[in-house]
């Protein structure tokens, strides 16, 4: 007799789809973009603007959208996210041209705005403060899973059926997740009908929804601004494998749809094993030592280090398996930052966990404005598929040095009210 599901799993793993999803969406069109390029007559610096498009309201919303589902709750956040996010997918299969597609993407940016931090939201009362770095990593990896079978899934739909039916059955797939996320999720764990004592005994004491909230703004982004820099620098490589890896290995290689497909496929699921691997190792330093500080900090070092290296090899040889295997690692490493990184919000604001991680996240979607854009118009001025790497490695580096700047191990603490009504100001560090 199979056991049931826990009902902290079952949240686990709907968000872990719901990453997933996200991700099929959001990279889909890298897949794609060669056909695309060639029936939209779009140049590669043209089609950088479309895939940085996303980012644009992505960004806008990060912290919006934190507080948000700060606010309203993760349940009604996350459906309306879901249902604008599969309409904009469903609507790039309708693209006529240059414009259609821009405001598709701009759309599919509004609706997925919302979603990691609202998410992060649901984790903070869903997990047990011990497994965190756990939870960031498994759900990131299923991110990067998103990442690895998109280009194989949507090379399939455009050989049998075209560019345009790929947009429409992932479109499809987000409005099934829409209704099994709203039915099952509740953002009061105590609510959930399968909730069990034992769990909720784990469980940190959810804060309500509907509860009024004063965010202290100024003092709050100060306290996160180390940690958006940081986030931004790896950003920067993930924007650019994210909308380039497939159109590089066919472009500078000379590879088919299906052939590029499979190698960029290769790569992202390295990331898969370094999301889970990160989140997994810095719980584990964390329950060894007692120190929060040592736990996010050393696998973020080591991640963005790693990272450098492997993709400073990219420029050392021209053989297709060792560039393959140098971007596997680059990535690998690259996503190890991920579980550590992501936990940090909840370290360091727990009461704003939403409103913390948007801040945190709009240093990668200001990331993912300009990497696609840099990459495309880089090559086309100088033919070299490899040169837009450099970037990537300098931000590694700034990257590992810059983590030292965060602080997960002191919690925010809102800053006194004076009695005009107006918040004191704090320095940064507290």
């Amino acid at each position: 007799m199979m056991k049931r599901v826990s009902a902290t799993n079952g949240v686990l793993g709907l968000l872990c789809l719901m990453y997933f999803i996200t991700y099929l969406d959001r990279v889909n069109l890298a897949t794609a973009g060669t056909v695309m390029m060639h029936d939209l007559g779009m140049s590669k610096t043209e089609f950088g603007l479309m895939l940085s498009a996303f980012a644009y309201p992505y960004a806008i919303f990060q912290v919006i959208g934190g507080s948000v589902g700060d606010k309203f709750g993760a349940r009604r956040t996350l459906m309306i996210c879901g249902i604008i996010w599969a309409i904009a997918t469903v609507l790039t299969g309708l693209v006529g041209g240059l414009l259609s597609l821009f405001l598709a993407r701009v759309l599919l940016g509004f609706g997925e705005g919302a979603t990691f931090p609202t998410a992060t939201r649901a984790m903070q009362n869903w997990t047990a403060p011990g497994k965190r770095g756990f939870a960031q990593g498994i759900t990131h990896a299923f991110a990067r899973f998103g990442n690895a079978v998109a280009p194989p899934i949507v090379a399939f739909l455009i050989y049998h059926f075209g560019w345009r039916v790929s947009f429409f059955v992932l479109g499809g797939a987000s409005f099934v997740w829409v209704v099994i996320w709203y039915l099952y999720f509740r953002d009061d764990p105590s609510d959930h009908p399968n909730i069990t004592q034992a769990e909720l005994q784990t469980l940190p004491a959810p804060r309500k929804v509907g509860v009024r909230q004063s965010v202290p703004w100024g003092a709050l982004t100060r306290r996160m601004l180390p940690v958006s820099i940081t986030y931004f620098c790896y950003g920067w490589t993930l924007w650019l494998f994210l909308g380039w890896l497939p159109t590089f290995f066919k472009e500078s290689y000379g590879l088919d749809l299906k052939n590029s497909a499979l190698f960029a496929s290769g790569v992202f699921f390295a990331g898969v094993v370094g999301d889970t691997v990160g989140g997994v190792a810095s719980d584990k330093i964390g329950h060894v030592t007692g120190n929060v500080k040592l736990a996010r900090l050393s696998v973020i070092v080591i991640g963005f280090l790693g990272a450098a290296a492997s993709l400073t090899g990219v420029f050392f040889t021209r053989d297709l398996t060792y560039v393959a295997l140098l971007l596997s690692s680059g990535f690998f490493f690259a996503e190890l930052v991920i579980g550590p990184i992501w936990s940090v919000p909840m370290d360091i604001a727990p009461k704003y966990a939403g409103t913390a991680s948007g801040l945190m996240n709009t240093g990668s979607a200001l990331a993912a404005i300009v990497s696609p854009i840099v990459f495309g118009f880089i090559v086309d001025r100088t033919g070299s598929w490899t040169l837009p790497f450099i970037g990537s490695i300098g931000l590694c580096l700034l990257g590992a040095a810059l983590a030292f700047t965060m602080h997960p191990e002191r919690e925010f603490v809102d800053p006194p009210v004076e009695p005009t009504g107006r918040v004191a100001s704090v320095p940064a560090g507290e």
